[in-house]
């Protein structure tokens, strides 16, 4: 990929509990600003992103899964005409035993310039720290307000 933005963070849990904050509806809802991924995480699978309302944010494929080790989502999103005209991106998360924490690196990228690698690099620091949160607090964070 040509174009890509990269995110690590560690975080102090287990490998079984972070692939199930990664895989698991219940627990997107709790740190994914409102959102949750729907999938059955088998290679080739369809994926979509979707709020409580029944909105569909963002939809894709499952192109790699290894569980508990690595998923990649081939990703378009669904609501901005202008960012759904550029494609398909590809997003990597990775996991690796550090210790007693887990090393988690999200790389969402794209051949070439693509307008969602700018909301994503805003989006997956605050999605990403709101994950964090909740495997060592029990909670995530919530949504700051909109700078108006």
């Amino acid at each position: 990929m040509s174009n890509a933005f990269v995110y690590v963070t560690y975080i102090r849990t287990t490998p079984e509990k972070l692939w199930e904050a990664l895989t698991e509806p219940e627990f997107h809802q709790q740190y994914f600003l409102g959102a949750q991924m729907q999938s059955d995480w088998k290679q080739g699978s369809t994926w979509k992103m979707v709020y409580a309302d029944g909105r569909v944010t963002d939809s894709g494929e499952i192109l790699e899964i290894d569980p508990p080790r690595r998923i990649v989502i081939k990703w378009r999103n669904e609501f901005m005409p202008e960012v759904k005209a550029d494609g398909y991106t590809r997003c990597t998360f990775v996991i690796e035993q550090e210790g007693d924490m887990m090393k988690l690196a999200v790389t969402h990228g794209a051949d070439g310039p693509h307008k969602l690698l700018e909301h994503v690099s805003n989006g997956w620091p605050l999605i990403l720290s709101s994950l964090k949160s909740l495997l060592e607090t029990g909670k995530g964070l919530s949504r700051p307000a909109s700078k108006g």
